[in-house]
């Protein structure tokens, strides 16, 4: 069965939210991990500045998990659409089977795709203007 995640997009900040929110919310941090930690790729060097942004953090609110991450440099962040809601699906099949439903009259941020942390992943904004990022938690 597949969840639906709050996933708040901050532009610079995320580590200090995640502290305001374990503090905030008797949370748990998972994990929080920067652009700087992730897999080098060569045909995509890394800026300085980006180096220390958040790309990925977590935590956990009684059994709600609550996601974070930076906007990379350069990227515009408008408050009142830094909120998405992340799907995590149980396999590649339903993700894609979401990802084509959720496309429908809307738009494709980000190709559905295999990814380092996720055998299918993708971004969606759809004919209502929500945005979602469907992921994979197993091949």
């Amino acid at each position: 069965m597949a969840r639906l995640l709050p996933y708040v997009i901050l532009d610079g900040n995320a580590k200090e939210a995640v502290a305001f929110y374990e503090k905030a919310l008797q949370a748990n941090v998972i994990g929080i991990q920067t652009f700087g930690e992730m897999p080098e790729n060569p045909n995509f060097p890394l800026p300085d500045e980006a180096k220390d942004r958040v790309s990925h953090a977590m935590i956990k609110v009684g059994d709600t998990d609550m996601m974070f991450s930076d906007t990379f440099p350069g990227t515009p962040h408008v408050v009142g659409n830094h909120v998405t809601i992340c799907i995590m699906a149980d396999t590649k099949e339903q993700a894609t089977e979401y990802y084509q439903a959720l496309q429908e009259g809307g738009k494709v941020t980000m190709p559905l795709q295999e990814t380092f942390w996720s055998p299918a992943y993708g971004i969606v904004i759809d004919k209502y203007g929500v945005t979602f990022q469907i992921s994979t938690e197993s091949q």
